[in-house]
C-alpha cells in the first residue's frame, strides 16, 4: 500500500536520500566540533580575568544568590553591571562548582562556541544538507571574531548562540508549520533580551518576515503563530524586568547604566535607542557623535558610520573576509530558487541569513552611538550560513555560464577583500597576502570555465583556500595572544579608532587597535595584546599613552576600562579582617574595583557603576555607610595622588562628592603605588 502526501504532512526536508545516508557527515562533524573545542580551549588562562568588568559581578554571583539573580557587582549589591544578568549565569555557576579561577570562568564561553558551531552546522543543513552545514560550521569556528568571543566573557557568546537558536526554531517552523516552534522562537529571543537587552531584536523584523512569507499555513495562522511567538518573547524576557522593576528599590542593587535606578530606562536609553543616535546619558562622553572627543581626520571615537565601516581597519579583520561572497551567495541563491513554491524551505533560508546579515550589518555600519569592533560577531553566524549555502548551490549548478560567472565574482570579491585585510599588517605572515593573490586570481579563473569535474574540483579548493587562509592566521594568532580589558580585538595589529585628542597630545597619532594604542584590546606589532603598556606602531615604538599618563587606564588603581592590580602587600592590607566590613573598599568605577575584589574574593563598592557617573550610591548614603562601619578603605588614584581614582572620565556629581569628602576628612596612605584612605579613621 502506497502513502499518499497531503499538504498537512509533515514536511520533509529537502535533501536528497544520498545526502542524508552519507557516511562521512558525522565523522567530519565530529572532528569539527573537536577541533573547535579543542583550539578555543588552548592558551585560554593567557587571557587572566578577561573582562574583569564582568569577572567581578561572576565573583559576587557565585558568593550571593541575590547578586546572582540582579547581576550585581559586588556580592553586597551596591550596584549591578550595566546589562542583565543572564550572560552571567552560565559563569557563575561554573565558578560555584569549581571554584574561582580563568578557566571556570572561560570555559563555558567555548562551550557556547563550540555549540554555535553546531547549531550552524544542524539549521543549515536541513534545507542544504550535510556539505552546506559543514562549511558554514567550520566558516563560523574559524571568523577571527568568533574566536575571540567564543574565548572572552563579554555577554555576545551567548548572545550569539540564542539567535542562531532562534534561526534553528524558525527553521523548523517552516518545515512543518507548527506553532511550539514559533513560541521556542519567541523564547530564545526573550532570553537573548536578558543577555544583551535590544541588541537581540535586530534579528527579529527577518525572523517574523521569513515565517509571514514562507510558514506552511494560510496567512490568517501565520500571523496568529508570530503573535503566540511574540508573546512568548515577552514572557520570556519579561518576568525578570517585571520582578526587577516590582522589587522595592532600597532592598536591591541599584540599576548599573542607568541615572534613575530603572531597568526600562537602561533598556531604553544607554543599551537601547542611544546606541543608534549616539545621545547615552551616563556614558564617558554623552550627548552623541558629536560631543565626542575626535582625533586626526574628524573621526569619532567610534570611527566613522557608513556603508564601508565593517571594512575599515577597526572591524575589517574581525569580520569583512567573506562578507562580499555571503552577498554574492544570497543574490545567486534567490535567483536559483527562481519559482519555488512560497514555502520553498531553502528560500526561506536565504531570506533568514540574508536578512540577518543586512538588516544587522546596516545598522552596525550606521549606528552613532557606543561601537566596539567585537559587536560584529553577531554578522559571524550569517555570513557563515551565506558562505556554506552559496559553496554548495553554486557548485551544483557550476554547468550554468551565469552561475559560474556569480561563482568568478565571489571569489574574485574575496580574493581583494584577503588581499585588502592582510596588506594592513605586512609584518604579520608577510607571504600569505602574496599566496592568497596567486592562488585567489587562479581560482577566480577556472572557475569561470566550463571545465572537467576534477578541475573543477581543484578550484574549489583553491577558492577555498584563498578564502580562508586569512580569517585561519588570524584566529590562530588570536589564539595565541592573551586579551584583556573592556575592549578586546582578534587578530594582529593593523590600526583602529580616533585616536582621541588626548592619545594624540601624548605621543602622536598611532591608533593600533582599541582607542589608538594602549588600551585593552589595544596590541603592540607583534599582535600581543596589552593591558595598558602602551605599544604600538608599525615598528613596534613606544606610544606616549602609557600607564601614568593614560587616563582611560589609571595605573595600579584601575580606571575605566582598565582594572586594578593589586600588589600582594596591598591585598594582605585588605584581606586584614575584611570580612568584618560590608564592603572592604569602594573605588571610583567598576573596573578599579574589580581587580581588588577578584584578588581578595570580598565585596568592594564600584561607586559609579561601570563609568563612574552613575548616581549611586549619594554622598549621604556613604556617609551612612561609613558611620555605620560598613566600608574599611576608599581607593584613590594611586600614582597620581588624591581621592579621586581612576580616568577622571564620566565622573558624575556623586562621584565627585564622594571623593572630595574622603580626601578632606581621611587621611591618605600610598602602598605600592595605591592611595588607600582607612575610613574607620578621620582625621
Amino acid at each position: 500500500m502506497t502513502a499518499t502526501l497531503t499538504p498537512s504532512s509533515k514536511a520533509v526536508p529537502p535533501q536528497s536520500r544520498s545526502e542524508r545516508e552519507i557516511r562521512w557527515e558525522y565523522p567530519a562533524l565530529a572532528v569539527l566540533l573537536l577541533g573547535t573545542g579543542i583550539a578555543y580551549l588552548c592558551n585560554l588562562s593567557s587571557s587572566g580575568w578577561a573582562n574583569s568588568f564582568y569577572s567581578a559581578a561572576v565573583q559576587a554571583g557565585s558568593k550571593s544568590w541575590k547578586a546572582f539573580f540582579f547581576g550585581s557587582s559586588d556580592a553586597a549589591n551596591s550596584i549591578t553591571v550595566d546589562k542583565p544578568p543572564a550572560s552571567l549565569w552560565l559563569m557563575e555557576l561554573s565558578v560555584r562548582a569549581f571554584g574561582l579561577n580563568s578557566w571556570t570562568i572561560l570555559v563555558p564561553e567555548v562551550l557556547l562556541g563550540v555549540a554555535s558551531v553546531a547549531l550552524v552546522w544542524a539549521t543549515v543543513r536541513r534545507p542544504f544538507g550535510p556539505a552546506a552545514g559543514l562549511i558554514a560550521g567550520l566558516t563560523l569556528a574559524v571568523t577571527p571574531v568568533a574566536a575571540l568571543m567564543f574565548r572572552f566573557n563579554n555577554p555576545d557568546a551567548l548572545l550569539v548562540f540564542l539567535m542562531i537558536a532562534a534561526a534553528w526554531a524558525m527553521t523548523r517552523a517552516v518545515e512543518d508549520g507548527r506553532t511550539r516552534w514559533l513560541v521556542l522562537t519567541g523564547v530564545f529571543i526573550g532570553f537573548g533580551f536578558l543577555t544583551k537587552q535590544l541588541q537581540v531584536l535586530l534579528v527579529v523584523p527577518t525572523l517574523a518576515l521569513t515565517y509571514l512569507f514562507a510558514g506552511p499555513p494560510k496567512l490568517g495562522k501565520r500571523i496568529l503563530q508570530l503573535l503566540a511567538a511574540g508573546l512568548s518573547m515577552i514572557v520570556a524576557a519579561g518576568w525578570w524586568l517585571l520582578t526587577v522593576e516590582l522589587w522595592p528599590a532600597s532592598s536591591r542593587p541599584w540599576i548599573g547604566g542607568s541615572q534613575h535606578n530603572s531597568i526600562v530606562e537602561l533598556t531604553l536609553g544607554y543599551n537601547g535607542l542611544g546606541r543608534l543616535n549616539g545621545n547615552e546619558r551616563g556614558s564617558v562622553f554623552p550627548g552623541g557623535g558629536g560631543d565626542m572627543p575626535r582625533g586626526g581626520g574628524g573621526r569619532s571615537m567610534w570611527g566613522n558610520t557608513g556603508i564601508t565601516r565593517m571594512f575599515e581597519p577597526a572591524q575589517g579583520g574581525q569580520i569583512a573576509w567573506l562578507i562580499p561572497a555571503a552577498l554574492v551567495a544570497l543574490v545567486a541563491g534567490i535567483l536559483l530558487r527562481g519559482k519555488a513554491a512560497r514555502t520553498d524551505g531553502r528560500r526561506a533560508a536565504l531570506i533568514l541569513w540574508g536578512g540577518w546579515l543586512l538588516v544587522t550589518g546596516l545598522t552596525f555600519s550606521f549606528m552613532a552611538g557606543i561601537f566596539h569592533q567585537y559587536y560584529t560577531v553577531a554578522l559571524a553566524p550569517a555570513v557563515a550560513a551565506l558562505v556554506g549555502i552559496g559553496a554548495v548551490q553554486l557548485w551544483r549548478d557550476r554547468h550554468r555560464l551565469w552561475v559560474r560567472l556569480f561563482a568568478g565574482l565571489a571569489v574574485g570579491l574575496t580574493t581583494a577583500t584577503s588581499w585588502m585585510l592582510l596588506s594592513r599588517n605586512s609584518s604579520f605572515v608577510p607571504w600569505l597576502r602574496w599566496a592568497v593573490l596567486v592562488v585567489g586570481v587562479l581560482a577566480t579563473i577556472t572557475v569561470l570555465l566550463p571545465a572537467p569535474r576534477k578541475v573543477a574540483l581543484v578550484a574549489a579548493l583553491a577558492a577555498t583556500f584563498a578564502g580562508l587562509a586569512g580569517p585561519v592566521a588570524y584566529s590562530a594568532q588570536t589564539i595565541s595572544t592573551g586579551h584583556e580589558g573592556g575592549i578586546a580585538s582578534a587578530g594582529p595589529n593593523v590600526g583602529g579608532f580616533g585616536p582621541p585628542p588626548w592619545a594624540e597630545s601624548n605621543g602622536g597619532p598611532g591608533g593600533e587597535g582599541g582607542f589608538g594604542g594602549g588600551m585593552p584590546g589595544g596590541r603592540n606589532a607583534d599582535g600581543r595584546n596589552t593591558n595598558g603598556a602602551g605599544r604600538n606602531g608599525a615598528q613596534g615604538r613606544e606610544q606616549g599613552t602609557n600607564e601614568a599618563g593614560n587616563p582611560m587606564m589609571g595605573g595600579p588603581a584601575g580606571g575605566l576600562l582598565g582594572a586594578s592590580r593589586p600588589s600582594e602587600k596591598v591585598i594582605a592590607l585588605l584581606e586584614n579582617n575584611g570580612s568584618d566590613y560590608t564592603w572592604v573598599a569602594a573605588a571610583t568605577g567598576a573596573n578599579s574595583a574589580a581587580g581588588f575584589q577578584l584578588a581578595t574574593e570580598l565585596p568592594v563598592m564600584p561607586l559609579g557603576g561601570f563609568n563612574g557617573s552613575d548616581p549611586s550610591p549619594t554622598l549621604d548614603q556613604f556617609k551612612q555607610y561609613v558611620a555605620d562601619g560598613k566600608i574599611h578603605y576608599f581607593i584613590g588614584s594611586g600614582n597620581r595622588g588624591g581621592a579621586d581614582g581612576g580616568s577622571g572620565f564620566g565622573r558624575s556629581g556623586t562621584s565627585s562628592e564622594i571623593s572630595k569628602w574622603v580626601e578632606e576628612n581621611f587621611t591618605a596612605t600610598t602602598v605600592d603605588g595605591i592611595t588607600l584612605y582607612d575610613l574607620t579613621t578621620a582625621h
